[in-house]
């Protein structure tokens, strides 16, 4: 199961890069440079973000949670519930080992706090 998921989450982030660089794909065609870069600043989210997820998916405290996670460039931003202070960091920690994070912004809201 967590095999799975993590191959689920890498195969979904080499689609998405393999599609935004595709010259064949049928995607309208671009608007000079700054489109193809933002293509690929695009695919670079996703495909961290992919990773970062499939991370979460792998540790056993962490896997059953629903941890929303999205990048820019080399920033990750954590969104969701978690059940402890612990829980909260160990996704932060998880966050950060992963190759290709810089920082990570961490808004888990532990459930019962305010």
């Amino acid at each position: 199961m967590k095999m799975a998921a993590i191959l689920s989450a890498t195969a979904l982030a080499f689609t998405l890069g393999a599609c935004a660089s595709d010259p064949n794909s049928s995607a309208p065609a671009s608007s000079g440079a700054s489109g193809e870069s933002e293509i690929k600043r695009d695919s670079k989210n996703a495909m961290l973000t992919g990773k970062v997820k499939a991370a979460l998916a792998a540790d056993v405290g962490l896997k059953t949670l629903k941890i929303d996670v999205d990048s820019a460039g080399t920033s990750v931003t954590l969104n969701g519930m978690v059940d402890s202070e612990a829980t909260k960091q160990r996704a932060e920690s998880v966050a950060r080992g992963v190759d290709g994070v810089a920082t990570v912004k961490n808004n888990l809201k532990v459930k019962g706090s305010s």
